[in-house]
C-alpha cells in the first residue's frame, strides 16, 4: 500500500525563506489524511502584492502566527524518515531548506520525489502538468494556492497513477515511471 507524506507551501515575497503557510497530507496503506496545516509568520511580516494576489494570505493574517522555527518541531514528525511528495519539489524543497538554514536548524532526514515528474509520466497526454490541470483531469474540487487542498490534490497524484499502473508503492510507482527518488538536505 502507499505510504508517503504531501507537502505545499505558500511564500509571502520572492524569497524562499518566506513560508506564510504549510500543510501535511499523510497518506497511510493508501488512504489520505490531513494531518498538518498552520500559518506561518514570515521574517519581518513582510509580504508582496504579487504573492498576496496568488494565495490571499495577508500580513493581518499571520502577525500573531508561529514562526517557522515554532511550527518545525510539529512540521518535522510529519516528514522525518518518510517519502515526501511535492508539486514543483524544488520549490518546496527550496522553501524548507532555506527556512531550516534562516533559523539556523538541522536538515531532517527524508526522501522525496516530484509530482509533476509523475503526471508528466503518468499523464503525457495533458495540455500541461500544472496542480490546477492535474487535479482537473482527476476531477479534484480544489482552491489552488490553499496549501491544504494543494497537499490533498499533491497526494491525489501518486495515488491515482498508481492506481491506474497497477503500483501499490510510491517506490514501485517511480521505478516504473522513470523518476529519482531523491534525498533531502
Amino acid at each position: 500500500m502507499m505510504n508517503f507524506a504531501a507537502i505545499d507551501f505558500e511564500t509571502a515575497t520572492g524569497c524562499r525563506n518566506s513560508a506564510c503557510s504549510v500543510a501535511v497530507t499523510a497518506v497511510e496503506d493508501g488512504r489520505m489524511k490531513d494531518v498538518y496545516y498552520s500559518l506561518i509568520q514570515p521574517p519581518m511580516n513582510k509580504y508582496n502584492y504579487f504573492n498576496i494576489q496568488i494565495h490571499g494570505i495577508t500580513p493581518n493574517d499571520t502577525k500573531n502566527a508561529p514562526t517557522f522555527a515554532e511550527i518545525w518541531p510539529e512540521l518535522k514528525e510529519h516528514l522525518e524518515g518518510k517519502i515526501v511528495v511535492a508539486h514543483n519539489a524544488r520549490f518546496d524543497m527550496g522553501v524548507l531548506s532555506a527556512c531550516l538554514a534562516a533559523d539556523g536548524l538541522p536538515a531532517p532526514d527524508f526522501a522525496y520525489c516530484d509530482t509533476v515528474a509523475i503526471a508528466r509520466k503518468a499523464w503525457p497526454f495533458l495540455e500541461n502538468h500544472k496542480l490546477d490541470t492535474v487535479g482537473t483531469h482527476l476531477h479534484i474540487d480544489f482552491q489552488h494556492h490553499n496549501a491544504m487542498d494543494d497537499a490533498r490534490t499533491c497526494a491525489a497524484i501518486p495515488l491515482a497513477a498508481g492506481q491506474e499502473l497497477k503500483e501499490d508503492s510510491l517506490e514501485s510507482l517511480a521505478k516504473r515511471l522513470g523518476i529519482n527518488v531523491c534525498v533531502f538536505g
